[in-house]
């Protein structure tokens, strides 16, 4: 699992941070961050809950 870690994103905490800046949510940059982290271990847990339950239906 550490190796989704590295896991290198096209998004930055940077860009985070002025996409949500400009919806009016105001954040720190280790609060985007946080976000980005987040998002990204929840899109790896979908995908590999997704992944497994195709497996089982086979």
């Amino acid at each position: 699992m550490e190796s989704e870690k590295e896991f290198k994103s096209k998004i930055t905490p940077q860009k985070v941070q002025q996409i949500l800046n400009e919806e009016g949510m105001n954040l720190t940059l280790e609060e985007a961050a946080d976000i980005l982290s987040f998002l990204q271990e929840m899109a790896c847990i979908t995908v590999r809950k997704f992944l497994s339950e195709k497996e089982v239906t086979k």
